[in-house]
């Protein structure tokens, strides 16, 4: 099986990859191929801020903030399949627990989430939802979800630049690794949604994001010695996170 090679293909891969759109089959990809296809990780992540956006515009008129933005992270959530929230909690409970690094990542393979994930998950959907609330009118929400939906997914190619594959198997091996140029393409959709949707806020919302995937993959690197799959679900995670309460400190 070849890798997608148009700019269409890749980016159908990466949908069928991040989201649980009933989407044709585009049968496995070659060898490289999800790597290639990271460069349209941020149309994606476009596509399901949108979602929630769209879901946080219809209920904010009819339901307090707080509880229009956890129907919007929700929407968002239910679009992906909860597939980086389940990175997050994998990689939450890696660092909480105690062994070596061969301990960490076998802590992390177990199907069965401990406290340190649960608290994770807690913190993500509470700090996104206060955040996402502070929204001044509808619009400023649904731009806000799709500038950090998009730029979250956007470093996750950087981050796999950055670092090795901290397993032979699992996602490193499988993926292949995004080139310099892939990584770049990302980054600078990314930043372009971001400029779309936040306006005067991007530029301290892309400085968080950078800060806060700089800390996680350095702290990847020192407890791991590398990315795992879990490990880019939490930056995506920590970075969404990150660019919301960025922007959520600009809008005060």
């Amino acid at each position: 099986m070849i890798a997608p090679v148009t700019p269409l293909a890749r980016l159908h891969l990466a949908a069928v990859f991040l989201t649980r759109l009933r989407l044709p089959d585009p049968g496995p990809p070659g060898e490289g191929g999800l790597a290639q296809a990271m460069g349209a990780f941020p149309l994606v992540g476009a596509g399901i801020g949108v979602a929630g956006g769209a879901v946080f515009a219809l209920a904010q008129p009819l339901l307090p903030p707080l509880a229009a933005a956890l129907l919007a992270v929700l929407a968002m959530v239910l679009a992906t399949g909860a597939l980086h929230e389940d990175g997050l909690a994998d990689f939450a409970d890696g660092l909480g627990a105690r062994g070596d690094r061969a301990r960490r990542l076998e802590v992390m393979r177990d199907s069965r989430t401990g406290a340190f994930g649960v608290l994770a998950l807690l913190f993500s959907v509470g700090l996104r939802s206060a955040a996402l609330a502070a929204a001044p009118d509808a619009l400023a929400g649904l731009g806000a979800l799709m500038g950090a939906a998009a730029l979250s997914r956007g470093v996750i190619p950087a981050a796999m630049q950055v670092l090795p594959p901290a397993r032979r198997d699992g996602l490193g091996a499988t993926a292949g690794t995004p080139d310099a140029g892939t990584a770049a393409l990302a980054a600078g959709l990314g930043l372009g949604a971001a400029l779309l949707g936040l306006g005067t806020a991007a530029a301290i919302a892309a400085v968080a994001a950078v800060a806060v995937a700089a800390a996680v993959t350095a702290l990847a690197r020192r407890v791991l010695g590398g990315y795992t799959g879990d490990v880019l679900g939490a930056v995506q995670q920590t970075t969404e996170i990150a660019v919301l309460l960025a922007t959520a400190g600009a809008w005060r």
